[in-house]
């Protein structure tokens, strides 16, 4: 037993962990909203008037997050450093054994991979039960549940949550996980921050959830500015929500820059890297890129609503369209931060379970970097009608159709690396099929949103959204079930139930497609989005929507009883290598060290080469620090 775990339980509650995180936070928020209030009552009148203090709000969210990082002990480096003591590497004494490590800060790659899969995990579920919210109001077609205003708030409530927290659901779980373990390094670059960006998204969705306190928000997910500036408090709770998503995205794609560039092993040419590590790296350039451009243009906006400024406010002489442009230059990049770990996802398992060579790996590259580099030339699309200078939109229309060229490249890579394959239909397997299936369609009803002529009869339509949820919760969530079946045994060591595995899938890919296929007929007949008043004549499609939408959140429901049998009761123990993956990281035992490798690993073959015949392996010289990883190639 480990000195730790021989500690009382109150001397292991005193210390830095997640409950001191959060009395801290809880304390630095009303030392926020008492200065907040000392503010308004001597210098600024105006709030008198409107009833609310958006500064004492936003200041009280600022120390809550200062507040709640301290007391996780992020502190503690940064000062003992500037205090003169030498480095300290107490934050890895712990990780080895107990379930504490997962309650505060760890540098250990591995432990934080697993926080933010349980992190997302939570507030996927938030998000999902407020999509059941939607639907439960949209059984009829006038307001019964909540009321027009309410509804906005659950609206806003669910985009947003899902938006910015899903838009780390694969490098925060997957990435952060197995990134080090696919090129052989035995750490991130940076671990601190690695850490650190888990629990800024955490403080981002409490904060996020804690608008329903405040009066929510009716600007949906997008937040356009004037709406912005009329909205109540509630939506202090967007701004730093996203503020906060902004700089864990940034720092999130700086740390992962940093490690595949510097820290790949002897051997891994970018010629060899795993595909999954292209998808990381390239999904990492849109977030060090894009996410800054939000955070820019959500302080103007908290400077609209707490200081009178008139950045986007058009009586005092600013301009709502400039925010449009602000936020869709983020807001179409961030579209690809969802869709791009997708691709590398779908072309990492796809060898693996059709036993062939990923066909065309510099053309699915070449893809890769084309969707990375197209995405900021599409972002005015989405303001064909909110006045675009009629001479951009040909420009417009032309890149985001050029868009689906690399696009169509991955398709092609994917297509052919299934042709004539010896395909076992695993429960991954069948979520990566699925998610061609999804995307396809998501894609082509991209098409008409591309082109001026048809967006002006489909803009703000249930037809947008139906596109928006096959290509994203169709192409990355589907996704992200691929990765959890394919990589959880590695992560904890324990298989789920294939039966109950099986019923999931079937289950959402059925009721997903019932679901939102039948949005873009709704969308053609008239129903905008965002409302909860709707014309007589579209109830009874509406209704078997809103059945679908439950039997898709039942499925979300038959996942989590396969987690807590599988991994609490039953507790089966997963073969080491269940899919006979060539890559790396199945090489490795499990539990995976805290130190990953023995030996740093030297890479002298394609971690594809499925059915390609045996070869002798490379003689390693006398004294070398390195081993082949890929030594049995049947």
């Amino acid at each position: 037993m480990s000195e730790s775990a021989a500690r009382p339980m109150w001397r292991r509650l005193l210390g830095f962990n997640l409950l001191t995180g959060i009395v801290f936070g809880i304390v630095g928020f009303y030392v926020g909203w008492w200065i907040g209030h000392q503010i308004h009552a001597t210098s600024i009148a105006y709030f008198a008037d409107t009833g609310e203090n958006d500064i004492a709000l936003m200041l009280g969210y600022l120390l809550f997050t200062v507040g709640f990082i301290l007391g996780l002990g992020f502190g503690r480096y940064p000062l003992r450093r500037l205090l003169g003591h030498e480095h300290s590497h107490q934050e890895n004494e712990e990780p080895e054994r107990g379930i504490g490590r997962y309650f505060g800060l760890c540098t250990d790659h591995k432990v934080v991979g697993m926080q933010y899969l349980v992190g997302i995990g939570l507030f996927f579920f938030i998000g999902g039960l407020n999509a059941m919210l939607i639907r439960a109001e949209l059984l009829r077609p006038s307001p019964q549940l909540f009321g027009a205003g309410n509804y906005l708030s659950i609206v806003g409530l669910h985009g947003t949550m899902m938006m910015g927290v899903m838009s780390s659901a694969v490098l925060g779980p997957f990435a952060n996980y197995f990134v080090p373990l696919m090129i052989g390094a035995r750490r991130m670059a940076f671990p601190r921050i690695e850490s650190l960006t888990f629990w800024l998204l955490m403080a981002a969705g409490a904060i996020l959830v804690s608008t329903i306190f405040f009066g929510g928000f009716p600007t949906g997910w997008t937040g356009y500015a004037p709406l912005s500036d009329e909205a109540v408090w509630g939506f202090d709770s967007y701004i730093f929500f996203f503020a906060l998503v902004g700089i864990s995205m940034t720092l999130l794609g700086i740390n992962m820059i940093a490690t595949i560039v510097t820290m790949r092993a002897p051997g891994l040419t970018w010629g060899r890297l795993p595909i999954f590590c292209w998808g990381a790296i390239s999904t990492s350039v849109l977030m060090v890129l894009a996410a800054p451009v939000l955070i820019a243009a959500l302080l103007m906006v908290a400077f609209d609503r707490s200081l009178q400024t008139s950045f986007f406010l058009a009586p005092a002489g600013g301009s709502p369209y400039l925010f449009q442009n602000l936020f869709w230059f983020f807001g179409h990049p961030e579209v690809y931060v969802l869709a791009l770990p997708g691709f590398a996802i779908v072309l990492e398992l796809l060898p693996v379970f059709a036993r062939k060579p990923l066909w065309g790996y510099r053309l699915a590259v070449a893809g890769i970097l084309g969707v990375t580099l197209l995405s900021f030339f599409v972002w005015q699309h989405h303001l064909f009608i909110s006045g675009i200078n009629s001479a951009l939109r040909p420009f417009y229309m032309f890149s985001t159709e050029l868009i689906s060229v690399p696009t169509g490249f991955i398709f092609l890579c994917g297509m052919m690396t299934l042709w004539r394959a010896k395909i076992r239909y695993t429960v991954p397997m069948l979520f990566v099929l699925a998610w061609f299936f999804n995307f396809f369609i998501g894609g082509i009803s991209g098409v008409f949103l591309s082109d001026t002529p048809s967006d002006v009869s489909t803009h703000g339509s249930f037809f947008v959204m139906a596109h928006f949820h096959y290509t994203i919760m169709g192409g990355l969530i589907f996704a992200f079930f691929a990765a959890i079946y394919y990589w959880v045994p590695k992560m904890t060591g324990l298989r789920f139930n294939e039966r109950l595995a099986k019923i999931h899938f079937w289950t959402m890919f059925i009721a997903f497609n019932s679901t939102f296929g039948p949005l873009f007929a709704l969308g053609l007949m008239g129903m905008p989005r965002r409302v909860a008043t709707y014309a007589s004549n579209l109830q009874p499609l509406n209704i078997w929507v809103s059945v679908s939408a439950f039997v898709l959140g039942a499925s979300m429901l038959v996942f989590l009883a396969n987690v807590l049998y599988s991994m609490v009761i039953a507790r089966e123990p997963a073969e080491a290598n269940p899919w006979r993956s060539k890559s790396l990281e199945w090489q490795l035992p499990t539990p995976v060290p805290v130190h990953n490798f023995d030996r740093i690993p030297v890479f002298d073959a394609d971690p594809y080469d499925y059915g390609i015949p045996p070869v002798a392996p490379r003689p390693v010289p006398a004294g070398a620090s390195g081993v082949a990883p890929y030594p049995d190639r049947k």
